[in-house]
């Protein structure tokens, strides 16, 4: 007690959870009256600090009437009258006055406070802080619970709760509290509950599973969990083929936890750090770019400020499918005629039928597509869901600097005697930008590496060529294109690694 606190999280984290606990376990101890309220409905105040303060005033006051307590710790009814901007501050003396507790409160959503009001606000909390030692009653306790860490809170600028600038009306804190993703071992005990409810169990490998593809987010697990559980209604043992397939519906369904980070993907800010990731280029290095990394990592999007990598594999691949929803809506090609006899994905076909696709479209989608740099990325993606995600997934791998982007193919087909069999195919990205080295050296390199890591012997390299053609030289071969047609200024070859001889899709 006696001090302040900030508790940061991405959306649906359980925030609001841990904050009524806390609130709870607080009040019960008998000496303090703990009391948790949103600020959310003071957004619509904007920067009139006036209007948010009566928001706010409002919402303690119901929040206090619904918590059940007797009457003697309940906040005074009415308000002192005094002048609008410091309202706020002087209400919670007078509550702190008279109530018999020492008042514990816990603001969440305190991000949904704005510009102004933001300033006033949080300026009435460290003033009457910094008054408490002089005798001024005061909550002895104070929690910012919201999506952004404020420990050195920087007042948003323009309306916009994202930008900064270096004054900080809120230096007063002691610590600041990032809520956790879950562990494997945290999964599982969340799971077993669930056990002992109802004596159903799920495997270790899927336990395992939801952590490889949640990387813990809390979210999701719960999701997961619920569709396996409530949605598709399993009833024995759980396994990994069903958390997969549960995965499957939560991305096709976009739950509204999905559809609200996808919502970001074309804020400016967020665009200057996913691009990167996905193009696998080097960022901004200014400082701007670095409040920038620190907002999508507030969001949830990206796994940590230093290492630019989507948070899990469930953003991972929502993020490629939403970016190249438009490409895919231009892929008529029939997904079950990629199918061979035999029940194995062709994908020898489909990089042919691809290069097709990309002599007709693939300069205008480049042009409509919002993310540039990671254009070509995101077209040849969105033609491989479209035809593999009927029977087969595909497993993304992709981060900023490595200059690549990773693809697995998984395809599901019986075999001779019956057998249920998994087909893996390994194909590795790059883009030759202008002046740049031909990437094929370093690009079947990686890829041997990877083929390394899936125990492959082989895999397909591909290369987009986005650079002006006098500086290719002698390199054109590997490119095989054909200058008089306008789509090949951007031509498209695939290298099958380990071989000596790389073979390439003319355009």
């Amino acid at each position: 007690m006696d001090r302040y606190f900030v508790l940061h999280a991405p959306r649906q984290t359980g925030k609001t959870t841990a904050l009524r606990t806390l609130a709870s376990e607080l009040t019960a101890e008998g000496d303090i009256a703990a009391l948790m309220l949103s600020c959310e409905r003071a957004k619509s105040a904007g920067d009139d600090y006036a209007a948010a303060e009566s928001l706010l005033l409002d919402a303690l006051r119901e929040a206090a009437e619904w918590s059940g307590w007797p009457d003697e710790l309940l906040p005074p009814d009415p308000w002192p009258q005094v002048t609008p901007g410091s309202r706020f501050g002087s209400a919670l003396t007078e509550w702190c006055h008279r109530c018999p507790r020492r008042v514990v409160l816990l603001l969440d959503e305190i991000d949904a406070v704005q510009g102004n009001s933001l300033v006033s606000i949080l300026s009435q909390l460290r003033d009457g802080h910094n008054a408490r030692p002089g005798g001024r009653p005061f909550p002895v306790s104070v929690v910012l619970c919201g999506l952004r860490d404020l420990r050195d809170y920087k007042v948003a600028l323009g309306g916009d709760p994202g930008r900064s600038n270096p004054a900080s009306p809120f230096n007063i804190i002691t610590k600041s509290l990032r809520l956790g993703d879950f562990t494997t071992d945290q999964i599982a005990e969340l799971y077993d509950q669930h056990t002992q409810a109802t004596g159903q169990e799920f495997t270790k490998d899927a336990v395992e599973r939801v952590f490889e593809l949640t990387q813990g987010q809390p979210w999701l697990v719960n999701a997961l969990a619920n569709e396996v559980i409530i949605e598709m209604k399993v009833s024995g043992t759980i396994t990994t083929a069903q958390v997969d397939e549960a995965k499957e519906r939560l991305i096709r369904a976009r739950a509204t936890h999905l559809d609200a980070l996808v919502a970001r993907l074309h804020e400016p800010r967020v665009e200057r750090v996913i691009e990167p990731i996905v193009a696998g280029t080097w960022p901004g290095m200014d400082t701007s770019f670095d409040d920038d990394v620190s907002y999508v990592h507030d969001l949830g999007l990206i796994r940590g400020a230093r290492e630019l990598e989507i948070a899990n594999p469930i953003y991972r691949e929502v993020l490629l499918r939403v970016l190249g929803a438009r490409t895919e809506r231009f892929v008529r090609a029939d997904p079950y005629s990629f199918v061979l006899p035999d029940g194995r994905f062709d994908l020898p076909r489909l990089l042919e039928e691809f290069v097709v696709f990309w002599r007709e479209h693939g300069e205008v989608l480049i042009r409509q597509e919002g993310y540039h740099e990671a254009a070509c990325q995101i077209i040849l993606m969105a033609f491989l869901h479209r035809l593999v995600n009927g029977g087969g997934q595909l497993d993304r791998e992709y981060a900023a600097g490595t200059k690549r982007l990773d693809v697995l193919v998984r395809w599901p087909y019986n075999g001779p005697e019956g057998e249920r069999l998994v087909q893996r195919e390994a194909m590795e990205l790059k883009v030759w930008r202008a002046s740049e080295n031909d990437p094929k050296p370093d690009g079947l390199a990686q890829l041997d590496r990877y083929l390394n890591r899936l125990t492959l012997t082989t895999g397909v390299l591909v290369i987009f060529d986005r650079a002006p053609k006098p500086h290719r030289g002698r390199n054109a071969a590997v490119s095989s294109r054909r200058p008089h047609r306008p789509a090949a200024r951007s031509p498209f070859c695939a290298c099958d690694g380990r071989r000596p001889a790389p073979h390439s899709f003319p355009l």
